[in-house]
């Protein structure tokens, strides 16, 4: 008898700290997906109080993000006996995928948002899936199921409406430039993804991400080098304080949380539960950057957030 009940006790301790670790991956990707979300407002917040130019914001953040990637790479490879040694076909296309998923990336991003509302920029970015599931069909002959067709209509119809409210300002122009811009930092993050499968398994994710990080870092530096006549340092104060913060808050910090909430509560489900953060951008972005929240906008955000989802659920079958 006294077996029995403290079998069962022992079993009922074991489902509460398995809830209780379930609720923090859950916390850990809803913090984590906000903090991603002010990404965006930090930006345009920049560009309009501060008139900081791309290069020059784009280099600041990853110049201040790199000093946390490079001791996270130090204190892993000196964890692990056996560092994971890379062919210089594998360096290359380590180098192709930092090249890509967060240089280009984030180049486009920042750039697009010279002409479009956050809120806007935070939708396009969103339909990244949408964008794997169309070049896994094209390159590696994934088929597109009935149910995706759906979701990638849905998904592209709510963005349609969410550029309603620019269309209606005469804002046409700024809306093509930015958006495409904006398509393309998604695109190039959709063939990062894709890229990433080969390199993931040799190296892990941490080491990867490390060095995907290091080497977007190097690249800007080089495009502010050739492309900028100036000094990084000589803006004010203010910029280096909000760069700090969009490197530690809203880079470094997020994909760490969002990482350590994957490994409690699984991938699937944190992509469901990262669907908060086009809604808390445009909210952000209403409350600092005095962005209007108009009914076109809310229904196009429900309507990608339904599309977006409905692709993740059937990848993740």
């Amino acid at each position: 008898m006294f077996n029995v009940k403290h079998r069962l006790e022992t079993c009922d301790t074991k489902m509460q700290k398995s809830q209780i670790q379930y609720l923090i991956g859950v916390l850990l990707v809803v913090i984590g997906s906000i903090c991603f979300a002010g990404k965006a407002v930090l930006v345009k917040y920049n560009y309009l109080h501060y008139h900081v130019d791309t290069v020059s914001l784009l280099t600041l953040r990853m110049l201040f993000s790199a000093p946390f990637y490079l001791i996270i790479l130090f204190f892993q490879n000196r964890k692990q006996s056996e560092v994971p040694k890379l062919t210089s076909k594998e360096w290359t296309w380590m180098l192709f995928i930092g090249l890509v998923g967060y240089y280009l990336a984030a180049f486009f991003d920042f750039w697009g948002l010279n002409y479009i509302t956050a809120s806007v920029e935070r939708l396009i970015l969103f339909v990244y899936p949408t964008i794997v599931v169309i070049l896994s069909a094209i390159f590696l002959k994934k088929p597109i199921h009935k149910i995706q067709y759906l979701a990638l209509v849905i998904t592209y119809m709510g963005v349609a409406f969410a550029f309603v409210p620019d269309l209606r300002m005469g804002m046409q122009k700024d809306l093509m430039i930015g958006s495409s811009l904006i398509f393309l930092s998604s695109l190039t993050y959709a063939i990062y993804l894709i890229g990433s499968g080969e390199m993931i398994p040799k190296v892990g994710a941490l080491r990867f991400t490390c060095y995907a990080m290091l080497i977007s870092t190097a690249m800007i530096i080089i495009h502010y080098s050739i492309s900028i006549n100036g000094n990084l340092f000589a803006y004010q104060s203010e910029v280096y304080w909000l760069s700090i913060t969009m490197a530690v808050f809203t880079t470094v910090i997020p994909s760490f949380m969002i990482s350590e909430g994957i490994k409690r509560i699984g991938s699937g489900n944190a992509s469901i539960i990262a669907s908060i953060g086009p809604i808390a951008t445009i909210i952000m972005a209403n409350i600092f950057l005095n962005e209007i929240i108009n009914s076109w906008q809310i229904i196009g955000t429900f309507i990608v957030l339904g599309g977006v989802l409905m692709i993740s659920w059937k990848g993740k079958k």
